[in-house]
Order: C-alpha cells, then structure tokens, then sequence
C-alpha cells in the first residue's frame, strides 16, 4: 500500500475505515466505530495517513492514523523526584489515546506516525501549555515501541498495562 504526503482529519465519506487492520481488534474497531463519533462529539480528533489510490469503491485505505485528545494526571503519579515542582491540582496533559499503523505498512509507518503526532501536539502546546504527552499501552509490545522514544513509565494500571508520559520539553528538543 503506497501512502498520501500528509496525515489528513478522519473523514467518514472519504477515508474507508472499515479496511483498516493493525491486528488489534481494539484499535481496528476504535477506528471503525468509534473515531467519528468521538470527534463528532468534540472530545477528540483523529489523523489518518489515506493510501494514494482510492479502493472501488472510490473512498481511500487508511494506513495509519493517531488519536489526540486533552487530559490531566495527579501528580502523584509523577516520579517522587518531580512532584514537588507542580501544584496539587491536576496537571494537563495531552494524550495520544489511539495509534495504529495498517499492517501492510508497521514497518514503515511506526516512527513517522508517532513523530506527525508529536508534532501535532507540539503545534498546541503553543497555543495551550500542557507538561507532557501520555500514552496508555496496549501490551507490552507496545510499550517497548514507545521506550525506544525516551517515553517513560507514569504508572501502571491494575490490568499490567502501562501509562507512559514524555515531557513536552523533551517533545520541543525535536521540534
């Protein structure tokens, strides 16, 4: 699958979601079913990669794509270390709360969609502070991807999986 130049808004009457295979179910049917109604709904917004040709029935593949949102995290689950220098409100965040790569293409597309959302987020924490980007991960494989990207570990969840957070300080050195 050949990939368009730029990642694009999710859009239901041109992007054909349901084509779309990571290999995970969860973020096969995140993209599927649940993607255009969150945006819909305001509280997120994805970004697809399209694939160059459109398939017949004239809608494009997607070949990856990044899920963004706002949150916040207490900040006693930051490192002893640094939970003197914030309040004791929460602290905002930005969340990459999906990603996912076609499997025709994860050997290609990993690196360069996680940088795009970074960048992404990058571009608004200029127009709204946040202190780190967050992940959650799906399992283990993932959290090894996201550890190759200085991500660190925040917390743990009861199910074993991980939280993950980079400072947007560490996001501005690639920017």
């Amino acid at each position: 699958m050949i990939w368009a130049n730029e990642f694009v808004e999710l859009d239901k009457s041109v992007h054909d979601r349901l084509s779309f295979d990571c290999g995970e179910v969860e973020l096969n049917e995140f993209i599927q079913k649940r993607a255009v109604k969150h945006m819909e709904a305001g509280i997120s917004t994805t970004m697809v990669l399209p694939a160059s040709e459109s398939l017949p029935n004239s809608r494009y593949p997607i070949c990856a794509f990044y899920t963004i949102t706002a949150s916040d995290i207490d900040r006693e689950t930051l490192p002893t270390s640094l939970r003197s220098k914030f309040p004791l409100y929460p602290i905002p965040v930005l969340l990459i709360a999906q990603m996912a790569v076609h499997l025709e293409c994860q050997k290609q597309l990993g690196k360069i969609t996680l940088i795009r959302a970074l960048k992404h987020l990058w571009d608004i924490n200029g127009h709204m502070r946040v202190y780190a980007v967050i992940v959650d991960c799906l399992n283990s494989n993932v959290e090894k991807f996201y550890l190759q990207y200085d991500f660190e570990v925040l917390k743990r969840n009861e199910d074993g999986r991980a939280r993950m957070y980079l400072p947007m300080k560490t996001v501005g050195m690639l920017f």
